[in-house]
């Protein structure tokens, strides 16, 4: 069976991921599609729209046979280690092909611009540096010194996400010397940071999201952009009483936490570098809203996105030292499955007995770091909820199996 992998998030799934799935499977001529998605808090430090099940369930109505989960500290990450764990579950997991969107649309050129920066990685590297020494945040250093080593123009333009997180996957199969080859399409119509809904069927997570947390748009407004099942499960999620999962809902908790916690504690969270605990500390006493509070505490140096991941870490209460030792086998150290159909359930039976980490159905005993973490961000995620739903909820990420869509 050849399979096809995708690095995905699907919050929510729509239409853009579903010619995703599709055209990954022609242009690779693959039996199998094997997604690795973020569980229940993403790459750019926001919490997943809906629960990790429902999002699975799209995903397998969409088109994927097996659905399995990133783990959190690789998904709250920067591109580098989001791309590094990602990649390392693919290979573990034997796919042949790893089938990213971007914006390029040719994956030769990542090809030769990863070996471009492997080869100048020490001045590369010296001119970030630089660049953020001068109060430039890291994306914009990062494109600043690629700009100064003055690349190829036919190759892919890294202030782009899409590309973006294209050469960083190609950078860890390299690194990981993994054996699956890297294909890419082109993401069509919608750009990643759209933020108004198009009349096209295809438009950007992001304004997707802000339709129906902002604009408290109906499933049935959007319904041009995203499948009839994933409309379906959205208006079944929300009829059983609950609430889409957005940053305001936490924003409670964060101060909570943050107001009741010494500055040597918050010192000691992942991402608190350069003082940022007494800013987070200063601000979070005046603003009244998740969107205020960021307002306030974002500047030319830090991007809303690096400020989220540590509002991330500090929910879940992630300390630089437990990053560190999680981080420390360099790749993904146990597999969690989600879901799956037969098609999955075939490929998973083929290829188990290689797999070299852990294949997960449900939480164990006895944790590794990466999963301690995974816990801790199951039992943040659902703070928003009542105690007795909280109970129910964590419960079910124990003894609930993977789902099987039959």
């Amino acid at each position: 069976m050849k399979a096809v992998g995708l690095i995905v998030e699907y919050n929510p799934f729509h239409n853009g991921h579903f010619y995703h799935i599709h055209s990954s499977k022609e242009k690779t001529n693959a039996d199998v599609v094997v997604c690795v998605m973020s569980g229940y808090f993403l790459q750019r430090g926001e919490p997943a729209l809906l629960p990790r099940r429902v999002r699975t369930m799209m995903a397998l109505e969409g088109g994927a046979d097996l659905v399995v989960e990133l783990p959190y500290i690789f998904s709250s990450q920067h591109a580098s280690w989001f791309a590094r764990g990602a990649v390392s579950i693919l290979s573990e997991l034997g796919v042949d092909t790893l089938c990213f969107g971007s914006e390029h649309g040719d994956v030769y050129p990542f090809l030769e611009l990863a070996k471009f920066l492997q080869n100048h990685e020490k001045t590369y590297n010296s001119l970030i540096k630089e660049y953020s020494s001068k109060g430039l945040s890291y994306p914009n250093a990062a494109a600043q010194a690629f700009s100064a080593l003055e690349p190829e123009k036919s190759w892919p333009d890294l202030t782009k996400p899409n590309n973006i997180l294209g050469f960083h996957y190609v950078r860890a199969l390299r690194e990981l010397h993994s054996s699956v080859q890297p294909e890419t399409i082109t993401r069509k119509q919608a750009g990643y940071h759209d933020v108004q809904i198009s009349e096209h069927e295809i438009a950007s997570a992001t304004s997707i999201r802000r339709s129906l947390i902002n604009e408290k748009m109906p499933p049935s407004a959007i319904a041009h952009t995203i499948p009839e099942t994933t409309r379906l499960q959205i208006e079944r999620f929300l009829k059983h009483g609950d609430q889409l999962y957005e940053w305001e809902r936490f924003y409670p908790y964060l101060q909570e936490k943050i107001l009741a916690s010494s500055l040597e504690y918050l010192a000691r969270i992942y991402e608190a570098e350069e003082g940022l605990e007494h800013r987070f500390v200063s601000h979070i006493k005046q603003q009244p809203s998740f969107h205020d509070f960021m307002k306030a505490c974002k500047t030319k140096r830090y991007t809303w996105t690096r400020l989220q991941r540590l509002a991330v870490h500090l929910l879940t209460g992630t300390e630089k030292q437990e990053a560190t030792t999680a981080l420390s086998p360099g790749k993904a150290d146990h597999i969690r499955l989600l879901g799956m159909n037969k098609t999955g359930q075939a490929y998973l039976n083929k290829v188990k007995k290689h797999v070299g980490v852990p294949l997960l159905a449900k939480m164990t005993k006895r944790k590794t770091a990466q999963q301690k973490l995974d816990e801790r961000a199951a039992l943040a995620y659902y703070m928003p909820l009542s105690p007795s739903q909280r109970i129910l909820k964590w419960k079910e990420e124990y003894e609930l199996p993977p789902v099987i869509l039959s």
